[in-house]
C-alpha cells in the first residue's frame, strides 16, 4: 500500500487531498476519509496538502500500526469514492488546533 490515512483525519475529513489526487483512490465516510491500495500510484501529491499531515506512506507507519494500514483497505471497498474537494467537518479547524498544525 503506497499511502495510507491516519487517525488525523478524524473529526476533520479535509479533502485537499482528493482534488489533487491524480486518481481516484480516496473513499470516505462521514468523520475521515480512506486511501484504496489498488488504486493509489503513491505519486504523494496528496501528502503536502494535507492540513494535519494525516496522509503518510505506509514505509513510515510506525511498527506495530499495521492495523492502521488495513484499515485503510477494509474502508476503501466499503465506501463510496470521493473525487471532488467538499468542506471540511464543522470540527476539523478545532481539531487541527488541537494536533498542533
Amino acid at each position: 500500500m503506497p499511502h495510507v490515512v491516519t487517525d488525523n483525519c478524524e473529526a476533520c475529513r479535509y479533502t485537499e487531498c482528493v482534488s489533487i489526487c491524480p486518481v481516484d483512490c480516496f473513499h470516505g465516510s462521514g468523520q475521515r476519509l480512506y486511501i484504496d491500495p489498488d488504486v493509489c500510484i503513491d505519486c504523494a501529491a496528496c501528502v503536502p496538502v494535507c492540513p494535519v499531515k494525516a496522509i503518510i506512506d505506509s514505509f513510515d507507519v510506525e511498527t506495530g500500526a499495521e492495523a492502521l494500514v488495513e484499515l485503510n483497505r477494509h474502508w476503501s471497498r466499503e465506501l463510496p469514492v470521493i473525487d471532488e474537494k467538499v468542506p471540511p467537518l464543522p470540527t476539523a479547524e478545532d481539531r487541527r488546533q488541537a494536533l498542533g498544525y
